[in-house]
């Protein structure tokens, strides 16, 4: 996507006010890796999340919705203790959001490696080794699959589409490969009202019409999508 399609999408989809410094701004692939130094401390060199969920996925999720979450947090809008140091107006200006956000969007990680005969000549193992960095597969979890998936197709998946895959164009994030203890956190969050799922609609009770064991199918079937 050309920069000026980018900024103008994150524009309309965010309505947060860029600055005219922002407007102006240009992807920066050498800001989003220095960027991204920072954030991998929690979140991974690749941006694959950590400790079992308590820092998420954040690799292939949209840019727009990247570019949200990282407002909210910098507005205090989302509390989120762990990321006050690092989203203030000075450290985390506009155009930064956006290169870390255009930056995070096209990390792609793999779930699977391909085959190798490491009798070949060919055979490069630092680069398989790499590879493998990249490499990343949310373990199966508890719950019955066959009605997760249902539920999910159902309920789900006309925003978040047919695999969990998300939306670029509507800033929805991805939820396959993403960490099924961090889910959880947010479905908590969610219902308490600490997370706002829609901003135009902050009492809206999404999540009240499902039980645990509902969610827990769910969640359990996006487990299986990244097999």
């Amino acid at each position: 996507m050309k920069p000026w399609h980018t900024r103008l999408i994150l524009a309309f989809i965010l309505g947060f006010g860029l600055t005219a410094h922002a407007l102006a701004w240009e992807y920066d692939p050498d800001i989003g890796e220095e960027i991204n130094e920072v954030c991998a401390g929690c979140h991974g060199e690749y941006g694959q999340g950590g400790k079992d969920g308590e820092y998420p996925r954040l690799a292939s999720q949209p840019e727009a919705y990247i570019a949200e979450q990282l407002h909210l947090f910098r507005d205090r809008k989302r509390p989120n203790l762990a990321m006050v140091e690092y989203v203030d107006d000075r450290q985390m200006p506009d155009e930064d959001i956006l290169n870390i956000a255009h930056y995070l969007q096209g990390i792609k990680l793999k779930t699977k490696l391909p085959p190798v005969n490491e009798n070949d000549p060919g055979f490069d193992a630092y680069a398989r080794l790499i590879e493998s960095k990249k490499l990343m597969q949310i373990p199966r979890t508890e719950g019955n699959i066959e009605k997760g998936r249902d539920l999910y197709h159902h309920e789900c998946a006309s925003c978040h589409g047919r695999s969990g895959q998300g939306s670029r164009k509507k800033a929805v994030p991805m939820l396959a490969g993403q960490y099924t203890s961090y889910l959880w956190r947010q479905v908590k969050k969610l219902r308490k009202h600490i997370r706002i799922h829609d901003p135009d609609e902050p009492d809206e009770e999404l999540l009240d019409d499902f039980n645990d064991t509902e969610i827990r199918d769910i969640f359990a079937w996006l487990s299986t999508v990244d097999d």
